[in-house]
């Protein structure tokens, strides 16, 4: 199947539907070596940090630890314990830290985590539109294409299989190419979300456990 004759025989539609693929897997490709490089780091970084601070004795050392890591455990475990002092040292209380310990601890290790779970969310939203929409985009095309195919052919007389099989088949590697596209955006969707999910639930863990460990903190 010589892809060059589309771009040679087709029309501005067809070779904008053809552009349209190459982007959408540029993008899905680079955002999974990206996302896959990010969430390495993050696993990595989490295991280092959540280790720092088990080893630590006591909060000051574990702040130092996990000073400047970017692991989503090391700056949940720095802004819990930024968080921890704010409350123990303020002396106008402010309406949140009028809050008991326990609540105001939750509410901000929810909010850290929350800041730190946002990073792996870029690219998603890309992932999953590319999957829905590259093989309607593909269809059109195919549709586009057989359409000029058939008028080209009423136009020239020629009825023969060979007339009509060439030019349609042309136009059906629109649809190949937006499956093409599509199926690696759905899975890179589907295991990313999943990983995503996986991080979450080891900070939900850990955090749980800091939590726990803060409230006992002998002052």
């Amino acid at each position: 199947m010589n892809l060059a004759l589309v771009f040679e025989s087709g029309d501005y539609v067809l070779i904008g539907v053809f552009l349209v693929m190459v982007l959408m897997s540029v993008v899905t490709w680079s955002v999974v070596i990206l996302r896959i490089i990010k969430l390495y780091q993050a696993k990595q970084g989490n295991t280092a940090a959540k280790q720092a601070v088990m080893e630590s004795a006591s909060l000051e050392e574990a702040a130092k630890k996990v000073q400047g890591m970017t692991a989503p455990i090391g700056t949940l475990t720095a802004d819990a314990i930024a968080a921890y002092r704010n409350y123990r040292n303020t002396e106008a209380k402010t309406l949140a830290e009028a809050l008991p310990l326990n609540e105001y601890l939750v509410s901000q290790i929810r909010s850290s985590m929350s800041r730190s779970m946002r990073q792996f969310d870029g690219g998603m939203t890309s992932l999953a539109s590319i999957g829905a929409t590259a093989p309607f985009i593909g269809l059109f095309g195919t549709v586009w294409g057989i359409y000029h195919a058939l008028i080209n052919i009423s136009q020239s007389g020629q009825m023969s299989i060979a007339a009509v099989a060439g030019p349609i088949g042309e136009a059906l590697v629109a649809t190949a190419a937006g499956l093409f596209v599509a199926i690696p955006a759905v899975l890179a969707y589907n295991f990313l979300n999943r990983s995503n999910k996986t991080i979450k639930q080891d900070l939900d863990a850990f955090a749980h456990d800091l939590h726990v460990r803060l409230l006992n903190q002998k002052d």
